[in-house]
């Protein structure tokens, strides 16, 4: 347990712009910022942070919360874990606490995996650096390749030793149980029962999550072997998604956005090579064909790539399909290609960091314009090759999502394909066509279910009941001021309470009430309450909906701020105004449900008395609504 001391210094030095800004390319918008939401597939940003507030909003999701909360969505840790991070990133000291076997047991089981993947990397570290069949064959390796010392720290590079079961050993003996090795990818156990080390006698290469967390490993086999595969990669568990990881990620995230760009290889070799010669905006896929998750990761931080291949024509053409996909993800895509027989990790080496980087500077084409020369120089004179090069160019620029980039490339392409403009564009609308229909015919009719308010709850959305809006507006005023003084020794919190229990009011939103609640429990124990109590607050739920009560989709301009500004003064009346309107609104919104169930009770009535009592009933609401509804300068309809 972290002391409420400690956990609000953590909080207060934690600036939300550069925690979420870890994670996602921001921009300038006003008092704001703004970016693409990390936790859907948004291609118009509506990811919204606050730095004056402290938290953030996406307006396509509904995501929201403070920093705590975003380390928790982004990287699912608990709230401790989550805390601790931040503690780390701002040098904060967290006494930690050591965990007893019981408490390891209950542990988070993802989180008894991550720490799996942790010790599994120390010790590979500690076999290359320590153990003489590491030193001799691992360090010797990565020596050769030329890597420094301090970029093998860097990246964690080690080294598995040859034997059935060496880590399998170390483990157990070490506490860990074969459960969570085997569901972390680090061990294999045959149909027989019996157990033995993925990696054997491999070099070892750290897969590194954007949080900086190892969740996988590419071992590359030290001894030649025709029978065995020279690179052995984890499998995918419940922390590692091929799909959705890039090697090097972590280290590059900060100079991807520094310098606006990211460079795109093939291998690990190619990443750390790159980095230890200056260039560290360079991520690789690790041999797998480019996803659509992949290109999101570098999105996040750039709109420009440098697709870096090596000289082999069979290589490009099979990698054509993947710039196809960052195309359709609306990036801007550049392609260097290097000398015959050379690769990014060769070519660094022989010509050093900076006259590399020159060389992608000079040589680097845009991919539309790279592919159109690359099969052309294949069709030759063959007319029938030819047509088939045009479509396949036609079909990448369809890719493309903005209008005025595509009709740069139709020009461009008409010039060097020698074909007429009028024609490519025939085709492309050809092809859009051909994709609506598409999308029409997967269209299918859905029968309406009910809405589920517990599920609606978990979505941070709200269900609109009959008093949601009146409702909301007591919350809204709740959450923005009530920790302002309204009259001496009470602010506006503690009135709303004390109007609820004299008029017997109450909420039927279920995530109203509980905010209620926590606010009378935490001013019974004479707290004070402000912005950052909600924004902050342990339930997920109370936090979400504070941050989307605070943050505005929309902000008013300097200009209108300037001329209302003589209203400043009024502010307090305005505000007192507000507060009493909301909850007379609510109290009529009480009375028109308890009319409602009166005349229920009317219509039963067996007996004169009966209705004689709820007529009686039925005139004194009525003239209490008529009351309000005065003092609201409401007309009164029924």
């Amino acid at each position: 347990m972290i002391p409420q001391p400690k956990v609000e210094e953590i909080i207060n030095a934690s600036r939300i712009e550069e925690v979420v800004g870890d994670y996602v390319n921001l921009k300038k918008r006003g008092a704001n910022l703004l970016g693409l939401c990390p936790f859907h597939n948004e291609k118009t940003p509506s990811f919204t942070v606050s730095p004056a507030k402290g938290i953030y909003k996406c307006f396509g999701c509904g995501k929201a919360g403070d920093s705590v909360r975003f380390i928790m969505e982004h990287d699912s840790l608990s709230y401790p874990d989550a805390l601790k991070y931040l503690a780390n990133k701002y040098n904060i000291e967290v006494e930690e606490i050591k965990l007893s076997d019981e408490a390891l047991q209950s542990q988070n089981e993802r989180e008894s995996v991550l720490i799996a993947l942790r010790f599994a990397s120390d010790y590979f570290t500690q076999q290359l650096w320590e153990d003489e069949e590491g030193q001799t064959v691992g360090l010797s390796y990565f020596e050769e390749r030329g890597f420094r010392h301090e970029t093998i720290r860097k990246f964690g590079l080690g080294y598995s030793k040859e034997g059935w079961n060496h880590f399998y050993d170390h483990a157990i003996a070490s506490g860990y149980k074969e459960e969570y090795l085997k569901r972390a990818g680090l061990i294999t156990i045959t149909e027989q029962g019996k157990i033995f080390d993925l990696f054997r006698g491999r070099v070892m290469f750290p897969v590194h999550d954007l949080s900086g967390r190892v969740v996988a490993f590419g071992g590359r086999i030290m001894k030649k072997d025709p029978k065995a595969p020279k690179y052995v990669n984890s499998p995918e568990t419940e922390v590692y998604h091929k799909s959705d990881i890039l090697y090097g990620y972590f280290f590059a995230k900060q100079e991807i956005r520094k310098q606006d760009r990211c460079y795109l290889v093939e291998g690990y070799t190619d990443v750390i090579t790159l980095h230890q010669g200056g260039i560290e905006n360079v991520v690789a896929s690790s041999g797998t064909s480019l996803t659509e998750g992949q290109i999101k990761l570098i999105k996040r931080f750039t709109e420009n790539v440098t697709v870096l291949y090596d000289g082999d024509p069979a290589g490009l053409k099979a990698s054509l399909r993947g710039v196809d996909m960052i195309l359709e993800q609306g990036l801007n895509v550049k392609v260097v290609t290097f000398p015959e027989g050379e690769d990014p990790d060769s070519y660094c080496k022989a010509q050093g960091g900076e006259a590399f980087s020159q060389y992608i500077k000079s040589n680097e084409k845009d991919f539309i314009i790279f592919k159109s020369n690359l099969l052309l120089a294949d069709a030759a004179n063959d007319p029938v090759k030819r047509a088939e090069v045009i479509r396949d160019i036609v079909e990448s620029i369809s890719k493309i999502p903005d209008n005025i980039k595509r009709s740069v490339f139709v020009k461009e392409c008409s010039k060097l394909l020698d074909i007429n403009e009028q024609v490519l564009i025939n085709e492309l609308n050809k092809i859009f066509r051909n994709r609506r229909k598409e999308e029409k015919e997967l269209i299918k009719p859905t029968q309406e279910e009910p809405l589920n308010y517990e599920e609606l709850l978990e979505q941070n959305e709200v269900e609109f009941r009959s008093k949601e809006n009146q409702e909301r507006d007591i919350i809204r005023i709740l959450i923005q001021n009530g920790f302002e003084l309204l009259e001496e020794n009470k602010n506006i919190a503690s009135f709303i309470l004390e109007e609820f229990e004299a008029h017997e009011l109450n909420f039927d939103n279920v995530l109203y009430q509980k905010i209620m609640d926590a606010v009378k429990e935490v001013i019974a124990q004479n707290q004070t309450i402000n912005h950052q109590w909600f924004i902050t607050h342990e339930d997920e739920h109370i936090s979400r909906f504070a941050s989307d009560i605070l943050l505005s989709r929309h902000e008013l301009s300097k200009k209108w701020g300037d001329r209302y500004a003589h209203l400043d003064g009024e502010r307090e009346e305005f505000l007192r105004r507000d507060l009493h309107a909301s909850l007379t609104r609510l109290k009529l919104k009480r009375i028109d449900d308890l009319l409602n169930e009166n005349l229920e009770q009317i219509k039963q009535a067996e007996t004169e008395e009966q209705i004689n009592e709820a007529m009686q009933v039925h005139q004194y609401l009525t003239e209490m609504r008529k009351g309000l509804s005065d003092e609201m300068g409401t007309v009164v309809v029924k």
